[in-house]
């Protein structure tokens, strides 16, 4: 994973544990899901530029 072994990901996540809290560390988690799940949606989606292109070659 990145080039990380575990002891490396354990000391991030203490610090992110110290830094941000237990409790906001769930919320942010539950927003970065929601922000990949859309960002990944939108790219699965053709795009409204792409297909005006396909209709002009025609």
């Amino acid at each position: 994973m990145f080039g990380l072994g575990w002891p490396e990901v354990g000391i991030i996540a203490i610090a992110a544990l110290v830094i941000f809290g237990p409790k906001k560390i769930p919320e942010m988690g539950s927003a970065l899901g929601k922000t990949l799940r859309g960002f990944k949606e939108e790219l699965g989606k053709p795009s409204e530029d792409a297909n005006d292109e396909n209709q002009h070659d025609k």
